[in-house]
């Protein structure tokens, strides 16, 4: 991750914690996402730091590589498989633009599906 004006100053070192907080806050902007397996709503993800943001989420960097395992509850009535699809590119987009990191792999589990409240 050099770039111009820091090369040869040093190095930049992102912890893994921070690349799962970017995971999750970026799933979560998906429609048909109501919350990440930690039970975190939506309008919370903001509130708190990236540790609170990492919950559902793991992630393994090698190098300028990131494996992403990321758990979500989706909202009744959505399409699992497109609205896995655009989670995947969502966070690995986000992960790329942010950090320099390339995304192997985004892996998608659904945990729960939430139905509608009477």
């Amino acid at each position: 991750m050099d770039n111009e004006n820091t090369e040869g100053i040093g190095e930049i070192q992102i912890a893994n914690e921070v690349v799962a907080a970017i995971a999750g806050i970026s799933a979560s902007e998906i429609e048909g996402v109501e919350t990440m397996s930690g039970g975190m709503k939506n309008e919370m993800v903001n509130k708190f730091g990236a540790k609170k943001n990492a919950k559902g989420v793991k992630v393994v960097v090698d190098d300028d590589t990131a494996e992403v395992e990321i758990a979500i509850n989706m909202k009744y009535g959505y399409s699992i498989p497109e609205t896995c699809e655009k989670v995947q590119d969502r966070v690995s987009q986000a992960i790329n633009e942010m950090t320099g990191l390339t995304c192997s792999k985004v892996n998608v589990t659904i945990a729960g599906v939430e139905l509608p409240k009477d």
